[in-house]
């Protein structure tokens, strides 16, 4: 087979436009876009030798791209004629489509040329439920043969028999009609457009609707006899050329997905988070949802996208501002300016880092350019040709000066409204809850905790203080029961135990799974060696031990009493700090511990806080 070298320069000229392109529009997925064309590149530069599909695989959570970068990449590489764009669900529908050789069929994807294939939110397509047991399925079952070795059924000797059948039965009933004398009959009649389109799928021409238009059924008859006696009318279409690129959100890899509070929580904390999954964690939350030898089945390319940094959704935010000021100008000779105020309005009200940038959007359109209109209007009535826009935090609003003249809209964001909602003694409850927590990991990790807040966009008054990622041991597990203890123990000391809230229940059902694990399944107490959770008829009883699970949890109570009673002084400095500002990060925490001589050293976001046992075994 002679390459034609020129063709594959021109081809690669278009891969490397398509990447440029790409990278433009999309903020915060350059390395996956660098990945996704890097494993098309042979695909799209010399399909001739390939003799299996190739499969990619998008993971991420919602909002990062996915479905949009793969759309866009068929559009700039010209194959908008050769793309199918599928999404499976093993709920049953009404749609009488029930394998994957007709859906592609009616996308004309029916034989062995270069196509697209996206398998859309592929999670919905789970083949086993959250307890392992299979989900009984009966539609689209091909999907596993299409990934196995890329070969798909073209059509049934039933389908051809049809066919030829059904015209044989026609010319029949021509003849009687002739035989009673009827005259007007139409003998070989030219087929109608369904017929033609069923008939080009059915042999696979490679000829255009139009061009096959004057064919008669009579045309179609020999042409039936001739492709059957061939065989080779019958062989499955070889999908090896067919680049397939499966998508979905997976959850129980991204454990972050599910994070309350999540318009409160820094982007750069969960973006920190997404670049520790690997594509181990991939395989096992597939596991979850199918078979092994179905995830075998999906290959060893994933691409993880990783949640959004602050950068990338200020970048975004910024764009949009610009693409408002351009098309100002552009349709109404208008010259917009739009002060950071309102881009930090956007991005407080409208970011929720594990949404990705639909949220944005819409922010955008509420806070920006619905209020807008009316700026627009008056400078319009005026022959105003500038337009300042800013926002005064103050009084909460946005001022768009236009000429001498200054147009007030009182606004509030939708977030920072439900944020100042909080009954100011709630949130000093919260804030000597949180200040505790946050107090005793300081005092036990040596470092101050990523993110602590008192006031979150909630419609219950609520906090959270957001730990590093730490390499669980005797020790660690001993210090976190203390740390959860510490946020109702905290609220005793400053408040009196009768003032105490019930926001302890999940720190106190925390702490008592971990003393539990303790001592019944990880044998760190020496005086109960066996595990206490065995299943499957070994007849172990799992509550043998409440007693020291009692004794152990009294005597972690009194411990970090003990430590919050030594540093008192510390908790309290804090719980102010915090309670004022809502919200602190790890260099304000240990600004007020170093008050204190309480010395903590800043960890960034993604630090493992682990032992060193390489050091230890090195010596």
């Amino acid at each position: 087979m002679q390459i034609d070298l020129s063709v594959i320069e021109q081809k690669k000229q278009t891969l490397d436009e398509a990447k440029r392109l790409l990278k433009a529009h999309f903020i915060g997925i350059d390395e996956v876009i660098d990945d996704l064309l890097d494993y098309i590149q042979i695909w799209y530069l010399m399909p001739e030798i390939l003799n299996r599909p190739i499969i990619i695989n998008l993971w991420g959570m919602t909002g990062v791209g996915k479905t949009d970068l793969v759309r866009r990449l068929v559009k700039h590489l010209n194959f908008q004629d050769r793309f199918a764009e599928v999404e499976l669900s093993n709920v049953d529908s009404t749609s009488w489509v029930s394998s994957i050789a007709s859906v592609l069929d009616n996308n004309s994807i029916n034989d062995d040329k270069p196509s697209i294939v996206l398998f859309d939110e592929i999670q919905r397509f789970n083949t086993i439920d959250g307890s392992g047991e299979a989900l009984p399925q009966t539609k689209f079952m091909d999907f596993w043969e299409l990934l196995s070795d890329g070969k798909l059924s073209k059509k049934e000797k039933d389908d051809l028999d049809y066919y030829l059948n059904n015209f044989l039965f026609r010319n029949k009933d021509i003849q009687k009609r002739k035989l009673k004398g009827e005259t007007e009959i139409e003998e070989n009649p030219n087929l109608s457009y369904y017929e033609i389109q069923n008939f080009k799928k059915l042999l696979g021409l490679e000829k255009e609707i139009h061009e096959l238009s004057d064919m008669t059924e009579k045309d179609v008859f020999e042409l039936l006899v001739q492709e059957k006696k061939k065989k080779t009318i019958y062989e499955p279409v070889d999908h090896a050329k067919t680049l397939i690129i499966i998508s979905g959100n997976l959850d129980e890899a991204f454990d972050m997905a599910k994070q309350i509070s999540e318009s409160d929580i820094d982007a750069d904390i969960f973006h920190s988070y997404t670049q520790k999954v690997t594509i181990v964690d991939v395989k096992n939350a597939l596991n979850k949802k199918f078979r092994p030898e179905q995830v075998a089945r999906f290959g060893n390319i994933h691409l993880i996208y990783k949640s959004l940094r602050k950068a990338d959704f200020e970048t975004l935010i910024q764009r949009e501002v610009e693409r408002i000021i351009n098309t100002t100008k552009e349709k109404f000779d208008i010259t917009l300016s739009v002060a950071p105020e309102i881009n930090h309005l956007i991005y407080r009200n409208g970011v929720f880092p594990v949404q990705g940038v639909r949220p944005v959007f819409s922010s955008v359109i509420d806070i920006l350019e619905s209020n807008l209109s009316k700026f627009l209007f008056t400078a319009l009535m005026n022959h105003q040709k500038n337009i300042d826009i800013q926002y005064n935090t103050e009084v909460s609003e946005i001022v768009a000066k236009i000429g001498e003249q200054q147009v007030r809209v009182p606004y509030v964001g939708r977030i920072d409204k439900i944020r100042e909602s909080n009954v100011q003694d709630t949130v000093a409850n919260i804030s000597v809850h949180e200040a505790g927590h946050a107090v005793v990991y300081m005092l036990l990790m040596g470092m101050p905790p990523l993110q602590l807040k008192s006031k979150v966009a909630s419609s219950y008054a609520a906090g959270f203080t957001f730990p590093h990622q730490v390499h669980e041991t005797k020790g660690h597990l001993l210090n976190k029961a203390k740390i959860y203890l510490a946020g109702g123990l905290a609220e005793e000391m400053i408040f009196g135990a009768n003032n105490a809230s019930i926001g302890r229940v999940h720190d106190r059902e925390q702490a008592t799974i971990i003393v539990g694990d303790f001592i019944r399944r990880l044998g760190f107490d020496e005086e109960f060696q066996a595990t206490y959770t065995l299943e499957y008829g070994y007849g172990m009883n799992k509550y043998t031990t409440d007693n020291d699970v009692e004794k152990m949890m009294v005597r972690l109570v009194n411990d970090t009493k003990q430590l919050l009673y030594e540093n008192k002084a510390f908790l309290k400095d804090l719980s102010v700090e915090l309670c004022e500002k809502g919200s602190l990060n790890a260099q304000e925490m240990a600004d007020v511990a170093a008050k204190h001589k309480v010395n903590v050293l800043l960890k960034e976001e993604g630090h493992l806080h682990i032992h060193a046992y390489y050091k230890d075994l090195s010596k």
